[in-house]
């Protein structure tokens, strides 16, 4: 519909990987789908297993099981109308759903970047003062700061998506992405987004720099405690609580730092999309894989949970 000298647009189609010929398309499809299915499945054991087995009743699988919950939600809201525009090529997305994902994505994102620092002070409170972490990280602090690194995702997402989205939008409708993220849907505006776009950097910044300092002060004084150890197996046994977590950050601001803090000049539309891949899709699919490969307690949980099921199971046969 128009009014004025701008186009209304009442829906989106998203490119995805539309300029790859029908059999790469459906080889991705598939290859998406099996990370997809073992995303889910992953991150839902880890969930039930420290739900289920009392020995992962402490504070850092409590994070942990809140990471899970974020990682199934970043996945639903942007996974499943990528695997349709593969092999439906239902590659149209409505207005709201355009805004409704953007947003989904946006909370999700801002609240996993919170939510990894508060994981990196349980392990700065678990290493340096042992004693008092049952203290300190009881039900109710714990409760507290897992809210209190879910709401900044609220104002972020509501802030961001209602601004760009209350922008008039003209001539193309084709967002170069295989989901709504800012960037592609931003070029479609025909408006000033000057004091948008300070915004999106400023907020941008601050997401991703506060968390990532608070990160780097409590495993800088974690090093610190580690290193005052006076034994090897000590030194050891500090520092393998604390990997699982540092291979996830790593994964984590690596990739979306790729995406958001390169040079525009060398940030084409096609290595985006490639790169966007690994905060979007694979990594909520590894970090599952990190905790139950690297972390004895939840694979010792995974095999009680699967030997008490089996046992449920044949005392019904």
């Amino acid at each position: 519909m128009v009014e004025g000298n701008w186009t209304r647009v009442s829906e989106f189609i998203l490119m995805s990987f539309s300029s790859l010929p029908t059999e790469i398309q459906s080889l991705l499809f598939l290859t998406f789908l099996f990370i997809y299915l073992v995303t889910l499945l992953g991150n839902s054991l880890i969930i039930l297993v420290t739900l289920a087995d009392p020995m992962l009743h402490s504070p850092m699988y409590f994070f942990l099981r809140n990471l899970s919950f974020l990682e199934i939600g970043f996945n639903l809201a942007i996974v499943p109308k990528m695997l349709g525009t593969l092999i439906a090529q239902d590659t149209t997305i409505s207005f709201l759903g355009c805004a409704t994902q953007m947003y989904f994505f946006f909370f999700f994102g801002v609240s996993e970047c919170v939510l990894l620092a508060t994981m990196a002070y349980d392990r700065y409170v678990a290493i340096c003062s042992p004693l008092h972490y049952p203290v300190i990280m009881n039900p109710r602090t714990r409760a507290k700061l897992a809210a209190a690194s879910w709401f900044p995702g609220i104002p972020m997402a509501t802030v961001q998506t209602t601004w760009l989205f209350s922008f008039p939008f003209c001539g193309s409708n084709k967002v170069n992405h295989f989901f709504c993220d800012s960037p592609p849907v931003l070029r479609l505006v025909c408006a000033d987004t000057t004091l948008f776009e300070i915004y999106a950097i400023i907020g941008t910044i601050l997401v991703v720099m506060i968390p990532c300092l608070l990160i780097l002060c409590s495993y800088t004084r974690i090093a610190a405690a580690i290193l005052k150890i006076p034994s090897a197996k000590g030194k050891h046994k500090a520092f393998s609580t604390c990997s699982s977590h540092l291979l996830v950050v790593s994964l984590f601001y690596v990739s979306s730092s790729l995406i958001y803090f390169r040079p525009k000049s060398n940030n084409s539309p096609e290595s985006k999309k490639v790169l966007s891949l690994s905060y979007t899709v694979v990594t909520p699919m590894l970090n599952p894989i990190i905790y139950s490969l690297r972390n004895n307690e939840v694979k010792n949980a995974l095999g009680r949970t699967f030997h008490k099921a089996s046992g449920v199971r044949n005392c019904f046969l």
